[in-house]
């Protein structure tokens, strides 16, 4: 059975992380725990004249091309008139990733899809929350080498949130630099 990229980045990181924060246990070492992607589909959806299922089909048929998964719908949970929701009404899609589709991901995430990014100059550090974790927007699922362009029949962005057993964002900053992630260079 043959090892992904991060899961080797990751047992290299651990000493490192042991020593700079002072954890004596390999098992208190943060973690990455799992990637959720999540579409937002309520505006697409409120247009008149959208064929629901047509717009639900090409989205999900673009996310299980790029995460290895199908999508899961998801639906609202009570009416919001300002938003022109109905309660059951579909309101988004979300995919979550652990395991080896996780580190597959986050490989290929790193490595090939964030360097094909328009304008990409590295993620913000102020991407990463409290917790430690990391929130990034997508504006077009066209950097996903998965998806062809001449097959997409709808352009969208999503969110990927890409979360840690961190307890704290210093630690989860460093975890995800020892992983390969390219952040920002700051200014002096």
């Amino acid at each position: 059975m043959t090892t992904s990229l991060i899961s080797e980045k990751y047992n290299k990181a651990v000493p490192v992380l042991m020593k700079k924060f002072g954890i004596d246990n390999r098992m208190a070492v943060p973690r990455v725990t799992k990637v959720t992607i999540n579409v937002g589909i309520g505006k697409m959806l409120g247009q008149k004249g959208v064929d629901e299922d047509k717009i639900i089909g090409a989205i999900s048929e673009d996310l299980a091309r790029i995460c290895g998964q199908k999508p899961e719908v998801r639906y609202a949970k009570k009416d919001i008139a300002n938003f022109k929701l109905r309660q059951g009404a579909p309101s988004g899609l979300r995919v979550t990733l652990r395991g080896r589709r996780m580190n597959d991901f986050i490989g290929r995430f790193v490595n090939v899809d964030l360097p094909r990014t328009r304008d990409f100059k590295g993620i913000k550090l102020s991407s990463v929350d409290k917790d430690g974790n990391l929130n990034i927007g997508i504006p077009e699922q066209i950097i996903f080498p998965e998806v062809s362009p001449d097959s997409i029949r709808l352009i969208f962005g999503f969110s990927i949130t890409i979360g840690t057993s961190s307890g704290n964002r210093d630690e989860a900053i460093e975890l995800f630099r020892l992983l390969g992630f390219p952040f920002e260079k700051s200014e002096l």
